[in-house]
């Protein structure tokens, strides 16, 4: 059934925002389209934006709210989304889903393996849904490979390399340099895209334990954060997060992936440069070019598939909130389930803790 057709005989979902920047914008675009949706409140403490926000989408100010709290117990919406730095995630989670709503959290899930687990249990307890926030995995050239996966392309897949790089690339807004309030910098930040899109790709198999290595030397540097480039002058001195990051993980599977992230780093690239490998007993494929690698007829063959959809930024919102409201409305699968954003969470806590402990492997429970 169309979102046309069910909106006309099931009232709308109501929407409600906590956290009105520049990631909610998509968000906002996304569902304002809908005729099965209407936003009827936002929470932020950026009460300028917040008030713009609502003029624009639509949004009566009385459904405005400088504590997210406030606007739970007055509005009750159905569905909210939480759009707030990383540190903010679980809290905001947690209230909205014992408040009755129904959840998409923005990536990655939350700061901690703890704080996935507590969002997990409070959808369980509240009987509502919670849907992590990875887009890339609609992505055309993502779900091309999940086809070739699916039909036996691949064979056993047992390696994945997964980079996510930024030769200077430090955000010069917000909180992304700030440890306490990110929970860590490139890895974080782009590198969980590629890694859960890789992930997703191999059929989500369950982490068992992983290495890594941190440094940080080109964010905490004023001369550096001078030097010519689109980002150019973030705040160094309250840079506390990494400029590089490299990880390997195992999988109970026997499968491992690579993981190789930096806002900063010395390589031959500017802008950023995401992309991920994968290699199966029988095939083997790469995510930017959706080229294909494997044997036929006595030969080494790449291939590549001759049409594959445009997708633009904002599809990829339409496309993961679209899912999460089809799943509310008609039961149908969810693309990105809390338990793959713990998965997640966890290969990237023992990344980092790895890496605190001079490289040691560390298991996951």
């Amino acid at each position: 059934m169309s979102a046309a057709l069910e909106s006309a005989v099931t009232p709308p979902l109501r929407a409600a925002f906590i956290g009105t920047g520049g990631i909610a914008a998509q968000h906002f675009i996304a569902l304002n389209e809908r005729d099965d949706v209407q936003i009827v409140g936002m929470a932020d403490l950026n009460e300028k934006l917040m008030h713009e926000r609502c003029e624009e989408y639509g949004v009566p100010q009385a459904g405005c709210f400088t504590d997210y709290h406030a606007m739970l117990d007055a509005l009750k919406p159905d569905l909210v989304t939480v759009c707030t730095p990383n540190s903010l995630h679980a809290p905001n989670t947690i209230a909205s889903l014992e408040a009755g709503a129904h959840v998409v959290v923005e990536k990655p899930m939350a700061m901690t393996v703890a704080e996935c687990r507590a969002m997990i249990a409070a959808a369980e307890k509240s009987d509502r849904e919670l849907c992590i926030g990875f887009q890339f995995r609609y992505d055309p050239k993502t779900q091309f490979l999940l086809r070739q996966r699916e039909a036996g392309f691949f064979g056993d897949l047992r390696f994945g390399r997964v980079w996510a790089l930024r030769r200077r690339g430090i955000p010069n807004w917000g909180v992304f340099g700030r440890k306490e309030l990110q929970g860590g910098g490139p890895m974080i930040d782009i590198g969980v895209h590629a890694l859960e899109m890789c992930h997703f790709t191999m059929g989500s198999p369950k982490p068992v334990a992983a290495t890594g290595m941190t440094d940080t030397y080109l964010g905490n540097s004023e001369a550096s954060s001078k030097v010519h480039a689109d980002w150019a002058g973030w705040d160094w001195e309250t840079y506390t997060v990494e400029d590089l990051a490299v990880g390997s993980i195992r999988f109970d599977n026997g499968a491992v992936i690579h993981i190789e992230s930096s806002f900063a780093a010395h390589h031959e690239h500017v802008g950023t440069t995401m992309d991920f490998q994968v290699m199966g007993t029988q095939g083997g494929a790469k995510w930017s070019t959706s080229e294909l690698f494997n044997d036929a007829n006595g030969y080494m063959m790449n291939s590549q598939p001759a049409y594959l959809p445009k997708h633009g930024w904002t599809d990829y919102f339409r496309k993961k909130l679209g899912n999460f409201i089809d799943h509310l409305r008609t039961g149908s699968p969810m693309g990105a389930p809390a338990e793959h954003g713990l998965m997640l969470q966890q290969m990237l806590e023992a990344i980092y803790a790895s890496a605190e402990r001079g490289g040691q492997e560390v298991l996951i429970d």
